[in-house]
């Protein structure tokens, strides 16, 4: 069954298409990846899914309902979590207190609770505490929990994003470019911990990665667009051999002889076998 199906959602800026007739779904428990070259629309898709952006045509659907028209906040509720290119952490916060506020759309304190009911908050509040530190203790990041978020080591910091999502509660979690500045071994331990995610939480995930090996050592199902709009959908073996999508990732130009030559300026990113 579907957790997530976006129905030729589509994305207008003034007489600008970021985004045109997109289709794609995502299965409950399933890893899958949204690829293409920058500038393609992949992350405008992300900003569609979690409400920051209205969608100007097609309908998005999560868990059986429309969630177009809903606030990023009760897309949070409803249990769609996300990470983001740009870690966005609060940095002068412990790693401990960052992963407490992502409880804060499941917690029930209030200022009346907190005024009148203050035993009940400090029980509340050390549940969240306990239930971050599990958390920060399955993704490895317990010894560091008492530092600022600004004084741990960039891998770990993405992984404190993905933990704050986590204390979500999510049905969907989204993956935009989540090995960014890694090394080789951050990602290879990331790919590991993106499988635990999965199967410990029993989620769906969906990621945005320009990292190929990744992607295809990973993704169960793999979409791609081009400028904006979908040009295949498939497993990593049918990607990787699809005429198209080797030229929007190397790019064609045909000379005065008909022949047809890939575009030496552009990666070769894509040619990787697993």
């Amino acid at each position: 069954m579907a957790i997530l199906e976006l129905k030729e959602i589509s994305k207008k800026f003034g007489g600008l298409s970021a985004v045109d007739s997109v289709s794609l779904k995502v299965d409950e428990s399933q890893i899958c990846a949204l690829i293409g070259p920058n500038g393609a629309g992949k992350t405008t898709v992300f900003n569609m899914i979690t409400g920051a952006y209205q969608v100007s045509g097609g309908d998005i659907m999560f868990d059986g309902k429309s969630i177009c028209g809903i606030k990023s906040h009760q897309i949070v509720e409803l249990g769609i979590a996300r990470t983001f290119q740009n870690i966005r952490l609060f940095k002068s916060a412990t790693v401990l207190e960052n992963v407490m506020t992502g409880f804060h759309c499941k917690t029930k304190t209030g200022m009346v609770n907190i005024i009148f009911k203050p035993r009940k908050c400090r029980r509340e509040e050390e549940e969240t505490r306990e239930k971050s530190i599990e958390i920060l203790r399955f993704l490895g990041l317990e010894d560091v929990m008492n530092l600022a978020a600004c004084n741990i080591p960039y891998g770990h910091q993405r992984l404190l994003e993905i933990g704050r999502a986590l204390a979500t509660s999510p049905k969907l979690l989204l993956l935009d470019e989540p090995a960014a500045g890694m090394n080789s071994q951050e990602k290879e331990e990331l790919v590991a911990t993106i499988r635990k995610i999965r199967d410990t939480y029993h989620l769906a995930v969906l990621l945005v990665e320009h990292d190929m090996e990744l992607v295809m050592g990973i993704s169960e199902n793999i979409t791609v667009i081009n400028f904006g709009r979908k040009i295949a959908d498939g497993s990593a073996a049918e990607i990787q051999s699809n005429s198209d999508v080797i030229e929007a990732y190397l790019g064609r130009s045909d000379d005065k002889y008909g022949r047809t030559n890939v575009k030496s300026h552009r990666p070769c990113i894509f040619l990787w076998k697993y």
